[in-house]
């Protein structure tokens, strides 16, 4: 009884052994820098670290952007407020009528008794 006992034991150390051996090869697999977790983690790592660098110029150009929006939105208040003066002061003019307007210039009409001189040219313009 005792040797079979004994033979058990025996056999339950090296199952035990062989299964930690085996675990033991999965782990070091498990961590692996290549094909792993651990190349997983590393690049995990490395893109964590871009994105920093690309979130910073991003950030950057941002707050450029910003301050040129900020200056055109200050520049374009003021022509604002000068182009309201301009359109109050328009206000303030006379209205022009048809009484108002200065009479056109007559000439005298030629005749046959008026000496008119070399003729003008008449310059006209052609509509399509």
């Amino acid at each position: 009884m005792e040797l079979i006992a004994d033979i058990l034991l025996v056999a339950g150390a090296l199952g035990a052994g062989f299964y930690c051996f085996v675990l033991a090869r999965r782990l070091t697999r498990f961590n692996d820098l290549e094909s792993g977790v651990g190349g997983a983690v590393a690049v995990l790592s490395a893109q964590v670290d871009d994105l920093v660098r690309t979130l910073g110029a991003a950030q950057q150009a941002a707050g450029a952007s910003s301050g040129s929006l900020e200056a055109l939105t200050t520049r374009a208040e003021e022509v604002a407020r000068r182009l309201e003066l301009l359109v109050a002061s328009m206000h303030d003019l006379p209205a022009e009528d048809a009484t108002h307007r200065p009479p056109p210039e007559r000439r005298p009409a030629p005749g046959p008794d008026r000496d008119t001189g070399p003729e003008t040219p008449v310059f006209a313009r052609r509509t399509r």
